[in-house]
């Protein structure tokens, strides 16, 4: 897999966000009946799924679809507005809120986190797209809504909300690309993760009787198992710095406790009650 083979917004930009909004005009009738702008989205998005981005032309969509490539012409340019269009067609967020949390915002965050990486393990090909530059169709502003209306309640500045997201996505990329590559290696090499580190057992056990090693031989056995959920580590302490903050910020916005008035009882200047003999 080669990282940004495709750059998000390569097409011709207007075209594309008449696309994606629905604003642009409909295409005659073409040779084939009931060919539609979703069908071929969808058979792109399939494509690419089965195969990875570099399978996905107009030519082989056209032939996924059984028509020829001149009649998707008609609904949609070329290839660069189409990757928008599967963009936006996986970003697509969930209808159900509660695939968003219990309500809080750290909850929220903790679901977005993992119903992106769930995005990426589904769609791999995605990781193949420069999104440095995104066309916003209505499903990445449809998510961004939702989540920007859970986290709210954070009390950060309007920036700062929008990088919290942004945050949690990049976080999830990194993971996702490992996650993906290591599938990758897997089925070109032919060895499971277990026969990977097994051929190199005995080789690290004499690395690390040498003493050349001292911290890394003093780690427990199964440091570097499995069983370990390193995303979910990651995504926890992102969360917990997230935490501090809000609770800073909410600290400095609290109102100072006003001073009792002069002479009550408790003020600094009052005499203390005349104790009884």
């Amino acid at each position: 897999m080669a990282s940004g083979t495709e750059t998000s917004g390569s097409g011709d930009l207007g075209r594309t966000l008449e696309l994606l909004w629905d604003t642009g005009r409909r295409p005659s009738r073409g040779p084939r009946p009931g060919l539609t702008l979703e069908r071929i989205v969808a058979a792109a998005v399939e494509v690419a799924d089965r195969e990875g981005l570099g399978a996905v032309s107009m030519r082989r969509i056209a032939t996924e679809l059984g028509t020829g490539a001149m009649s998707l012409y008609r609904y949609v340019p070329g290839k660069g507005e189409l990757i928008d269009l599967m963009l936006d067609r996986v970003q697509r967020p969930s209808e159900d809120p509660a695939d968003l949390g219990d309500g809080d915002w750290r909850s929220a965050l903790h679901a977005l986190g993992h119903a992106t990486l769930a995005l990426y393990r589904r769609h791999t090909w995605l990781l193949d797209v420069n999104q440095s530059r995104p066309v916003l169709g209505p499903s990445a502003l449809d998510g961004m809504e939702k989540v920007l209306a859970r986290i709210r309640a954070m009390g950060l500045s309007d920036p700062e909300l929008v990088s919290a997201i942004v945050m949690i996505d990049g976080y999830v990329v990194g993971a996702a690309r490992t996650q993906v590559y290591e599938q990758e290696a897997g089925r070109s090499s032919g060895l499971t993760d277990a026969q990977f580190w097994e051929a190199q057992r005995s080789t690290l056990e004499r690395a690390m009787a040498g003493g050349r090693y001292p911290v890394l031989a003093s780690l427990s056995e199964g440091t570097f198992g499995t069983g370990f959920d390193h995303f979910e580590f990651g995504l926890q302490r992102i969360l917990d710095g997230l935490e501090v903050l809000v609770a800073r910020r909410r600290a400095a916005d609290a109102p100072a406790p006003s001073a009792p008035p002069a002479g009550s009882a408790g003020s600094a200047g009052s005499a203390a009650p005349e104790q009884p003999a």
